[in-house]
């Protein structure tokens, strides 16, 4: 691996260390950092779902309610909502190679003390810490991909680490399942520390060294931070809470408040934004930005009505809910890498426009299951879901950078992945209320009541259809032979 210096926020950084961003080829070096980065992923974005199957043995190991318990989740989810505003400030003042070394660290050390926890209110509290390593992880993935990539690489490169984000949903609970089986709750964080250690390890001589520059000058905007984080954080707390309990209006409306008032600081401030609200006004970010939101709100919310359904209408255990449901890992996985090819070649509405098509017809035998439909037609409907669910999510990756210069993929990608977070959060809090509401007008009958929610999930797919239409097409090349540059500014 090159030990050219390297860095998100430096321009010049992609060529430095790899091929040029105008090689199309995805050469060693590149390849190399991309094993890297999903090394260190992918334990993390496992971890998110692994957990979900535990919590059944988590409330008998401590004798506490089921309410109380899904504060493990949802203290993890706080901590990366308030993490990955400042992620790439930080990575403009101290690289990005520190922070991704900091972030698996600090990653590991949470995974060390869940394992050890001796109590519910020590697991909660080492979850907190394990989501600040997580809510990390992810964004700087992006970071370092992107921007060693360029924009003739990009589909293809995003295709390879978004690999974990597609799988880690249906491989989690599987994953999670297994270990809970056949031993303790405490496993699922003990499984990390191995992983975690070999892409410290990887990172440590595969990542090249970075060029520190004039980063001591980056003032980090605190009072942003002091803005932004808890409005972030309340805004997930408060969607949590919105299907169980209409006491989160409160924090939900405290943080629609604070974040009203982040962007008119962020406006007005002389300090670099930790996520600047000028990048919405390119076309094709906020584009990918709506789309993004929308994809993960009915991503994530059928990667919780599915599992349910397996559970409750047909009566199985986690384990065999994981297997049941592993047809949509195939399929992305079968997906990703023509996906992003595809994308490098035609540009990213094309492929979007037809992985909503493919998604909404994997989605439509969903909205007539009832409690003897065939697992053969279910596993067909999860594959060309997979399929479609892919096509849409790494292209829209791709979309949001076009247009926007080098020294902007640090703050783009972690709005973009803010953005990603609310969604999910929403779709999660959405759709549970909507199968609630459903559940108690079809009472005795849960199977009418998933086959009513599932409709919303198709509503909310056909929305992705309007930012889709959005999307920058494809660069053209020029008579000389040479491509339009893609990271040229664009207009809004």
């Amino acid at each position: 691996m090159p030990s050219a210096p390297f860095s998100p926020s430096s321009p010049s950084s992609g060529a430095a260390d790899v091929a040029t961003a105008s090689d199309p080829r995805l050469d060693p070096a590149l390849l190399k950092l991309a094993l890297v980065v999903v090394v260190g992923s992918i334990t993390a974005m496992l971890d998110m779902t692994m957990v979900t199957v535990a919590l059944a043995d988590l409330t008998h190991s401590f004798h506490a309610p089921v309410g109380t318990v899904q504060w493990v989740g949802t203290a993890y989810l706080l901590a990366i909502a308030t993490t990955i505003p400042p992620t790439a400030r930080l990575v403009e003042r101290f690289g990005a190679r520190r922070m991704w070394l900091f972030a698996l660290t600090v990653f590991l050390l949470g995974s060390v003390l869940c394992g050890a926890a001796w109590s519910l209110g020590s697991l909660i509290a080492f979850r907190a810490l394990q989501g600040i390593g997580g809510g990390m992880i992810v964004p700087l993935s992006m970071m370092i991909l992107a921007t060693a990539a360029g924009p003739e690489r990009r589909g293809r490169v995003l295709g390879i680490v978004a690999v974990p984000a597609q799988v880690a949903p249906i491989l989690g609970p599987l994953l999670g399942g297994a270990i809970v089986q056949a031993g303790s709750w405490r496993w699922i964080f003990h499984v990390n520390v191995p992983v975690c250690a070999l892409a410290l390890v990887l990172a440590w001589r595969g990542l090249p060294r970075d060029d520190r520059g004039d980063r001591t000058s980056t003032r980090l905007d605190f009072v942003g931070l002091a803005l932004l984080s808890p409005a972030l954080a309340l805004l997930v707390y408060g969607l949590s809470r919105l299907n169980t309990d209409p006491g989160g209006l409160l924090p939900l409306g405290c943080g629609v408040a604070l974040l009203v008032g982040y962007v008119a600081h962020a406006l007005r401030t002389s300090a670099t934004p930790l996520l600047d609200p000028r990048l919405f006004a390119h076309r094709a970010f906020a584009a990918a930005s709506a789309l993004s939101f929308l994809s993960r709100l009915s991503i994530f919310g059928a990667m919780i009505l599915m599992p349910l359904y397996y559970q409750q209408v047909r009566g199985h255990g986690a384990l065999t809910a994981g297997l049941l449901l592993a047809p949509q890992s195939l399929g992305t996985m079968l997906a990703l890498p023509l996906v992003g090819r595809l994308t490098d070649r035609i540009g990213a509405r094309p492929v979007v426009l037809a992985g909503i098509a493919v998604g909404t017809l994997g989605t439509v035998a969903f909205t007539q299951v009832g409690a003897h439909t065939d697992d053969f037609v279910l596993a067909a409907s999860l594959l060309v879901w997979g399929m479609g669910v892919a096509a849409v999510v790494v292209p829209v990756s791709v979309a949001a950078y076009q247009g926007l210069a080098p020294t902007s993929i640090p703050g783009a990608t972690a709005a973009i992945t803010t953005v990603q977070t609310i969604g999910a959060s929403v779709g999660a809090a959405v759709l549970a209320a909507i199968l609630q509401d459903r559940t108690t007008r079809h009472p005795g009958t849960p199977a009418a009541a998933f086959a009513d929610t599932f409709w919303w999930i198709l509503g909310f797919t056909a929305l992705t259809v309007i930012p889709a239409l959005v999307l920058p097409l494809h660069r053209r090349k020029a008579r000389t032979g040479r491509r339009a540059p893609s990271d040229a500014p664009l207009r809004s």
